[in-house]
């Protein structure tokens, strides 16, 4: 079937829909609703069988759901309406939410339903949330909503004949900033953190801090340091501690309120945002907080990260590098590297980039920093190391993974393993892992088409090694599981000396560093050329500026992206406005 995907952006939602739909077979086509576009025109050219919107903040026009059917991700249960949904579940407490599937009608969400599957919601931020439980669950939804479609017979139900269980799900409107205002002074720990957590990645909690406004992103509580509500008390791996009126929360980044006639501003590390307005400040070594943790079970070390958006700067991956250098000095024989839930690794920090006073040169500081990490992964030869990549990773992080022995994915994640939308070559090594695993006519391919690659097509590529059947909060536990198998094999011994050999093997053949040298050449010239299309590109990214119009890989037809797809018929159990984050 050809199915039209309508979004306002193609977030982590749309990645992820479009690659599920696509692996079971349909011509997937994508037009992203800009402004200034004539949607009806749009659809007329594609001329799909079924319109879906996995994530649209504005109304389908009545000359295009007259004439198709129009199914719209709510991210909410049936009954529940309005802009803010998932912002409203979490600043309120609710456990239990879910995802409604509907039909576009000539009133926002109040169509008739197609699908609507239930979900948790655990204590975790908005982003993480629409990333993980949202996203199986809004997955799940369209694949129902499409089969049925395609059955011919299913009718929806009216919205008024399903009677909501609770009555909290109503109409509801735009969660504004009068709404979300912290008072240090007044709000608990649990309150501030909700408060953190609803806002998160967007739109931020709007404060003011050291004479300045700014929108405040993400919430991780502390439990030993104090203060006075409203103080800065300490820092840690860029972020700050604040005193709540009972306890204190860090704050990983910030974002400076825009000002009128100046440009768009972006999150930052907030230290790094709040620069010399920063007094002098205690840098915890050890807090409740921390981005990067080191455990160990039995003869498995555990080494997780988690960085907001994924992103890595300079200062990050030489910090994990010196984490990962500190696990491999462990009497282990595994070595689990990755976050317990989200991102893995989006690659290079191109917010911190923007921010710096010489763009170019912390490119090449940067893509050298992630690069000394791949690295030391794909040289430790004394253990077996597996990447647990529990949600989304693109480009650089993509390639981190793939410098592991094994690499296991989660089933919601999505991979994005190509550089080209962001005007590089690329580097971390990707021409010697990603050919090696996938071969160099797919690993052509996937560079050229730039397509988000689902999990199950991933392990049919030969990309991952095991897709992790297991919901957000799980996929930890079930990997600490198969990790302590994996060390307990009599086999294992034997593959980590037969791992040494075949290193010392290719690197008599061709060097790594004669991979990582042609690759630096490439990302070097595009660095030091002001003109290169990489800067431009870089600053729409970090500034979210729109596209003129859909880009071409996306409008094109997509059918399954080769042989991973064959025979696949499974079916399932990523920022922008609050309608929708990823």
């Amino acid at each position: 079937m050809h199915i039209l995907l309508l979004a306002s952006a193609f977030n982590s939602l749309t990645q992820r829909v479009h690659a599920e739909l696509r692996d079971r077979g349909h011509r997937v086509t994508v037009e992203l609703a800009l402004p200034g576009g004539s949607l009806p025109d749009a659809v007329r050219r594609h001329a799909p069988q079924l319109i879906v919107a996995p994530m649209l903040k504005s109304a389908i026009p009545e000359e295009v759901w007259a004439a198709h059917t129009c199914l719209v991700v709510h991210p909410g249960p049936v009954g529940d309406r309005g802009p803010s949904s998932l912002d409203w579940a979490i600043h309120e407490g609710v456990d239990e939410w879910g995802v409604t599937v509907l039909q576009a009608d000539g009133e926002m969400d109040a169509g008739d339903v197609w699908a609507c599957v239930p979900c948790r919601l655990p204590r975790v931020s908005k982003s993480e949330l629409y990333r993980g439980e949202i996203a199986d669950a809004a997955l799940e939804a369209v694949l129902l909503a499409v089969a049925r479609f395609a059955g011919g017979t299913h009718v929806p139900c009216r919205q008024d004949t399903v009677r909501a269980a609770d009555a909290r799900l109503r109409p509801r409107p735009y969660l504004d900033q009068s709404v979300r205002r912290i008072d240090w002074a007044e709000d608990a720990t649990g309150t501030v953190l909700r408060k953190l957590r609803a806002a998160d990645s967007q739109p931020g909690v709007l404060d003011t801090l050291l004479g300045g406004e700014w929108y405040l992103h993400g919430g991780h509580p502390e439990s030993v340091l104090r203060g006075r509500p409203g103080e800065l008390l300490a820092t840690r791996a860029g972020a700050v501690c604040r005193a709540t009126g009972d306890g204190a929360v860090w704050i990983p980044e910030l974002r400076a309120r825009r000002l009128p006639g100046r440009p768009p501003t972006y999150k930052l590390p907030a230290v790094a945002a709040l620069g010399d307005r920063l007094p002098p400040l205690p840098e915890v070594p050890e807090a409740t907080w921390t981005d990067i943790r080191y455990r160990e079970s039995g003869d498995v070390g555990f080494l997780s990260f988690s960085f907001p958006g994924g992103a890595m700067s300079t200062e990050q991956c030489r910090r994990l590098l010196d984490a990962y250098r500190e696990a491999c000095a462990r009497p282990t024989s595994v070595l689990v590297l990755g976050g317990e839930r989200d991102f893995f690794s989006n690659g290079i920090h191109l917010n911190v980039i923007e921010a710096a006073d010489d763009p170019a040169a912390e490119s090449w500081a940067n893509i050298n920093a992630i690069d000394d990490l791949v690295e030391a992964v794909l040289t430790t030869a004394d253990r077996l190391v597996v990447a647990a990549v529990a949600g989304n990773a693109a480009a650089g992080g993509v390639m981190l993974a793939l410098a592991a022995d094994e690499v296991w994915c989660r089933s919601g994640a999505v991979l994005n393993p190509h550089y080209r939308l962001m005007g590089l070559y690329g580097s971390e090594y990707w021409t010697y892992t990603l050919p090696r695993r996938v071969g160099p006519a797919v690993a052509e391919r996937l560079a050229r088409e730039a397509l988000p690659v689902s999990a199950a097509s991933a392990q049919g590529l030969g990309l991952v090694d095991r897709v992790v059947d297991a919901g957000p909060g799980a996929f930890a536990g079930e990997v600490g599981r198969l990790a302590a198998h994996l060390a307990a094999l009599p086999a294992t011994g034997a593959r980590i000396a037969a791992k040494k050999t075949e290193l010392e093997r290719r690197e008599s053949e061709t060097p790594l560093a004669a991979y990582r040298e042609r690759e630096l050449a490439r990302m070097r010239m595009t660095f030091d050329d002001p003109d290169a299309p990489y800067h431009a590109l870089r600053r729409a990214f970090v500034h979210k500026t729109r596209p003129a119009g859909t880009p071409a890989h996306l409008a094109a037809s997509q059918t399954d992206p080769g042989p991973s797809a064959a025979g696949f018929t499974g079916t399932a159990p990523h920022d922008s406005p609050s309608r929708f984050i990823g």
